[in-house]
């Protein structure tokens, strides 16, 4: 199982925000490439946060209740992002899907994001190594 790296199971075709976007135009995003998250990149392109669906769901119910979006990225997203390199192996990301409640982790290559890996994508290694 050691041999397995987290680069040969990301997902590399995955849409990417900035903070300033505003969260009616993110939201969108995410449903027309259902992602379940996306990272968000600061003016360097380095990771500076990540906006998930649940995220997502105030400002979407805000909007529901008073057909009107308001804010942007950075309002909603979460700063502190547990990210995983491409070097990592398989094995040591399942753990850290057990130790937290997160269904994606950013994927960093040096300074930028390669990609992202799913939990699902993990349990399926898992499932037919087993």
């Amino acid at each position: 199982m050691t041999e397995y790296r987290v680069r040969a199971i990301m997902r590399t075709d995955i849409p990417t925000l900035t903070a300033e976007t505003p969260i009616r135009r993110a939201v969108a995003v995410l449903v027309d490439t259902k992602s379940a998250a996306a990272p968000v990149l600061g003016d360097d392109g380095a990771l500076i946060g990540i906006l998930t669906q649940k995220d997502c769901f105030r400002p979407a119910l805000h909007a529901s209740y008073h057909r009107e979006w308001t804010g942007r990225v950075a309002d909603h997203m979460s700063h502190e992002v547990i990210a995983v390199t491409i070097e990592d192996e398989v094995i040591r990301v399942a753990e850290m899907f057990l130790e937290h409640p997160h269904r994606v982790f950013p994927v960093i290559n040096g300074s930028s994001v390669a990609g992202l890996v799913h939990r699902s994508d993990v349990l399926a290694l898992l499932s037919r190594m087993g």
